[in-house]
């Protein structure tokens, strides 16, 4: 086993036209969700959020417990509980963008599996707020009326 697979690791990828997000805990879980519909052909925001639904319990190396959620321009697409997360940082670590260098985080795809489309632009928000889109809130809201 290569040895990010043993420190474990996440990874939020396209596949077969679906969004992924795979999660896995110091390789002694793997937790997976998956959107229930195709990522449409053209230029989309793809998100993935994480909900903590629970404390972390670091004395027994446990991150917090969450709510692992996809979107695709700003709608819920797929969501799983996920029971556990890595309680620290992953060493060695790193974030990539675009393909996953190291070894692959998932036994759903080999490594370096590049994106094949156009990143615009990508965000990473750590703060712990969850993202409000007052624009999608909006249109929701409209065609309730």
């Amino acid at each position: 086993m290569a040895p990010a697979e043993v420190a474990g690791g996440w990874s939020l990828y396209v596949k077969d036209g679906h969004l992924h997000y795979a999660h896995n805990y110091v390789q002694r879980a793997l937790h997976h969700v998956v959107s229930g519909e195709s990522v449409p052909e053209g230029r989309h925001a793809l998100r993935f959020e994480f909900e903590p639904t629970g404390a972390p319990d670091i004395a027994h190396g446990k991150g917090a417990p969450g709510l692992a959620q996809l979107y695709i321009d700003g709608r819920l697409v797929g969501q799983s509980d996920m029971p556990v997360t890595t309680p620290i940082t992953f060493n060695p670590g790193g974030m990539a963008c675009g393909a996953n260098p190291g070894s692959a985080v998932t036994p759903d795809y080999q490594a370096p599996f590049p994106f094949t489309g156009t990143l615009h632009s990508v965000t990473v928000d750590l703060s712990g707020d969850l993202i409000v889109d007052a624009e999608s809130e909006m249109r929701m809201h409209m065609a309730r009326q």
